[in-house]
């Protein structure tokens, strides 16, 4: 098979991957090939056990056409969510459906010159107990906190390796093709592809977590600015509060939204005798604590969504500039923080009324995530895809695909 067919065959797996059914004729307009070539395509992925029909199409009245999917076991992704503080680790197939158990552990990642390491280590081992051969892996999708430039594979800001690329590093390993990018504009990526902006021409989702990040779709496709460091929402300087950023400056959004001080505040406002259904909450386990505050929430407890709500409205008053700037159909919010569901929407609206001007904030909707802290999961193996008709995933083994 000629190297052009070799890529539009991976063309193929990678829009059915994107749009799980289509028709030979949907699949002919979006590799910009003829039918009978598509037709021809399709009918040997069929053959090599990638590709198999799924039904009908809907009636349109006419005849109905035939609807195709990849098989799911055909090929795995191993999919690396991480923040500042937690790693998770999955394995999902072709239908976006997890092959293993997510492996979470604490990995903190500001000054730990073993993260790395400890990062390679632990991939390497969950993708050998899966059992699943190596060669049936299209990569590996890493989302991460920092400034990350996913074409040189580098973070400017974690995981720096002693000589080459994070990538490389990563990759020379594990002996799999190794893609990163920021953890929200992963998200992003998730909303886009699977979530709430699907079919969106201009959104933007909001990553809630232990810094505030931003992922960005204009036009109908990720944006991702000169470097690739577009979206550091968290840094915008809203506020005369003198407090420290992590990233060296004072006064950011983060420095009165993220999960961390949210947590801060509960323990603040409890020591000064609120009262509640809280008690003393570890910064150190900052996951079980956040979880707390939003299950004492979700009982009604008056201060956890108190908390919550400052936090919200703060979010709102960043939301608001990027209305301004943007004009984007709709603002989702996902990542972790987007379990504290609904109690968020009433604040962020509250910000819009105050800060923005009504005619533009009357178009924009602000939609809570369906993905949730899973979306970083689904980014980080849509990423993976995304580049799948460049990677070289089979060099060292014969396969199908390349008969």
């Amino acid at each position: 098979m000629t190297e052009k067919n070799q890529l539009y065959k991976k063309k193929i797996v990678k829009h059915l991957y994107f749009s799980n059914m289509l028709s030979c004729a949907d699949l002919s307009d979006k590799i910009h090939k003829s039918l009978p070539v598509t037709t021809k395509m399709l009918g040997k992925l069929i053959e090599e056990g990638w590709v198999t029909e799924t039904g009908f199409a809907a009636s349109t009245g006419g005849r109905r056409a035939v609807m195709y999917s990849l098989k799911p076991d055909v090929l795995y992704v191993v999919s690396v969510a991480m923040d500042q503080l937690i790693t998770r680790i999955a394995i999902l197939n072709m239908q976006n459906s997890q092959v293993t158990e997510t492996e979470v552990f604490e990995l903190p990642l500001p000054k730990n010159p073993k993260a790395l390491s400890t990062l390679t280590d632990k991939i390497d081992e969950v993708i050998t107990r899966s059992g699943i051969p190596r060669n049936k892996f299209a990569g590996v999708g890493i989302g991460m906190p920092g400034f990350v430039d996913a074409l040189q594979g580098v973070n400017y800001t974690f995981l720096e390796p002693e000589q080459g690329t994070l990538t490389q590093f990563i990759s020379s390993k594990i002996k799999l093709p190794v893609f990163i990018d920021n953890d929200s504009r992963l998200i992003a990526l998730a909303e886009l592809m699977f979530g709430a902006a699907r079919g969106k021409k201009n959104a933007m989702v909001i990553n809630v977590g232990w810094g505030v990040g931003l992922g960005m779709i204009l036009n109908g496709e990720l944006f991702r600015g000169h470097n690739g460091f577009a979206g550091e929402f968290s840094h915008i300087p809203l506020f005369l509060n003198n407090k420290l950023c992590s990233c060296g400056k004072s006064g950011c959004l983060e420095t009165e939204t993220s999960l961390l001080v949210v947590i801060e505040k509960a323990n603040k406002g409890l020591k000064e005798g609120k009262i509640s259904l809280l008690k003393e909450l570890s910064v150190e386990h900052a996951e079980q604590a956040f979880q707390e505050i939003i299950s004492a929430a979700g009982k009604g407890d008056k201060f956890a969504v108190e908390i919550l709500s400052q936090s919200g409205y703060n979010i709102g008053r960043g939301v608001a500039i990027l209305i301004h700037l943007l004009n984007p159909e709709v603002v989702i919010l996902s990542g972790r923080g987007s379990s504290a569901g609904k109690i968020w929407q009433a604040p962020i609206q509250q910000a819009l009324n105050e800060h923005c001007i009504p005619r533009l904030a009357s178009n924009t909707e602000i939609e809570i995530s369906s993905l949730g802290h899973q979306a970083e999961i689904t980014g980080a193996a849509a990423l993976v895809m995304e580049n799948f008709e460049k990677s070289d995933f089979r060099k060292e083994h014969s396969h199908s695909m390349h008969k």
